[in-house]
């Protein structure tokens, strides 16, 4: 897994953005129906809301929904590429602030300000002391009753075994290992687990209080996660609820086919 200057590198000058983001989701269909069919029903109850924080917008492919979900929006980037395109492509949008940051430095936002923070899919490249630097800020950035969604890796909990296959011949491979092993581990954290992320969240002072895992890429492991958090005592505060979900990628079959009939681009008048 890449470093965080690695990261900034990748998305900063080496990846073109074709698509301005969208690309990724093409298993869905388009970033429209992803957003409606897959993340909105995962995060509804929280907004609209007073402030929101998105980290690691990229070109802004999940901005241009969320600027209508609160009054004030702040986006942050370790890549000023990005941070550059979502302010031309976002101009008009005056609730809107904008800051480039080191990979894992919270440091310019306002103690007790943040009623959501979100992100869907940068952070699963994130090692876990990076998450677990963003968790400790976010539990001094947070407004009491305020509620986090991060979508991060769980390839970790599935280290061991993959360092056993990586030992085995390439030529046996294919004789003595799972088809859902062998899969593409889609840049994944490998120090990250779900696991990890609950001991963060208590270690901060938060409660984590929901966990989906979820397979990526038609892979059956679980090598991602959606976890929600919140400050400890906050309304949103419940023992955390953990599932495990294999059908991800099926969802995301049945949203394309839909996408084809419903969302705005299926329309030759769009």
């Amino acid at each position: 897994m890449g470093t965080i200057e690695e990261n900034r590198q990748l998305w900063n000058t080496s990846y073109n953005w074709p698509m301005n983001g969208e690309e990724w989701s093409n298993e869905w269909g388009d970033a429209e129906t992803q957003w409606f069919g897959a993340i909105l029903p995962r995060i509804w109850a929280f907004v609209p809301t007073g402030t929101i924080l998105e980290i690691a917008p990229g070109f802004g492919r999940w901005t241009t929904y969320l600027r209508k979900q609160c009054n004030q929006m702040i986006l942050v980037d370790l890549s000023e590429n990005c941070i550059n395109a979502c302010q031309e492509r976002f101009c008009h949008d005056a609730h809107l602030r904008y800051h480039i940051n080191d990979g894992i430095s919270l440091a310019m936002l306002d103690d007790n300000s943040l009623d959501f923070v979100f992100r869907f899919d940068s952070l699963v490249h994130a090692e876990a002391e990076v998450i677990k630097t963003y968790l400790a800020q976010l539990a001094v950035k947070l407004s009491r009753n305020g509620v986090g969604f991060l979508h991060h890796s769980n390839l970790g909990a599935f280290q061991q075994a993959f360092e056993l296959i990586d030992r085995i011949p390439a030529e046996l491979r294919d004789l003595v290992v799972d088809n859902w092993f062998k899969s593409d581990r889609h840049w994944r954290a490998p120090s990250m687990t779900a696991a990890l992320f609950e001991t963060y969240c208590n270690a901060a002072g938060l409660d984590c209080i929901n966990q989906e895992l979820i397979n990526w890429k038609r892979n059956g492991i679980l090598i991602d996660c959606f976890s929600l958090f919140t400050p400890r005592g906050s309304v949103w505060s419940r023992p955390n609820q953990t599932v495990e979900n294999t059908n991800f990628m099926q969802e995301a079959q049945l949203l394309k086919c839909l996408a084809q009939m419903y969302s705005t681009r299926s329309f030759p008048v769009h």
